[in-house]
């Protein structure tokens, strides 16, 4: 498969990711409450998983690129043009919402709020940045750690986007009163730039932390089930199906 669908697949993903969940919140967030925006953000990804991950492998996320690049079970020629693909989906999806948001019967300012992750003031519920950091880890450590394993040989096929999006879901639950749930730092500069003002001073964050927690679980996949060495006829951009690992 050429590698340009494979990136069109990840803007797509990333697109219907920030459309379904952005949206939800922003445009029905009163009616849904936590628990409709974080189903939201799961069936988006669970369904996106589903039409477009037999082509990409369905990251819609820098993290979890950057977590399988690490664990050795994606290719690194790539990670880049995911990354790329994924910040522009998730722009052009937020693009979506804003442009309903803003033509509807009542004013809307997106300066006053989109969606945007934060900490202290931004904060749902008043969290620190102490909290923020040790949230964000863990939630995409947990996150990326799902994605990883639906990858390995002995995960039961079929079944990987239903666990990503649960685990997003229930991820979302816990930390969303913290930071508003980023887990994404494609999601996180998506909503930032059209909220502006403390959301893109606090963006750097919603990338680092993220990040970091993507790594790591990757660090915890390598250790705990990569041995083999690197088989480039083994390291698809979808998974590693013969256990071997992407690392050189």
């Amino acid at each position: 498969m050429k590698a340009s669908s494979k990136y069109m697949a990840e803007v797509i993903g990333t697109f219907f990711l920030i459309f379904g969940g952005v949206g939800a919140a922003v445009l029905a967030g009163d009616a849904l409450g936590l628990l409709g925006v974080a189903l939201a953000f799961g069936l988006a990804v669970l369904t996106m998983a589903y039409i477009v991950g037999p082509i990409s492998g369905g990251h819609f996320n820098p993290a979890i690129t950057l977590g399988m690049a690490v664990a050795g079970k994606f290719p690194p020629a790539h990670v880049v043009p995911y990354i790329i693909a994924q910040v522009i989906g998730g722009a052009l999806g937020a693009l979506a919402v804003y442009c309903i948001a803003t033509n509807g019967a009542t004013s809307f300012d997106a300066a006053a709020g989109f969606a945007s992750n934060g900490y202290g003031s931004l904060s749902p519920a008043g969290y620190n940045m102490t909290a923020g950091i040790v949230a964000e880890i863990i939630a995409t450590f947990m996150l990326t750690f799902a994605a990883l394993a639906t990858t390995t040989k002995k995960f039961p096929a079929g079944f990987g986007g239903i666990v990503v999006g649960l685990m997003l879901t229930l991820m979302i639950f816990v930390i969303g009163p913290v930071t508003n749930a980023s887990l994404n730092p494609a999601r996180s500069l998506a909503t930032a730039i059209f909220e502006g003002g403390t959301a893109m001073t606090q963006l750097w964050f919603f990338v680092a932390f993220p990040i970091i927690g993507g790594v790591l679980a990757g660090l915890m996949m390598k250790c705990c089930c990569c041995g083999d060495a690197y088989s480039p006829a083994a390291c698809d951009v979808n998974n590693c199906d013969t256990g071997k690992c992407c690392k050189k």
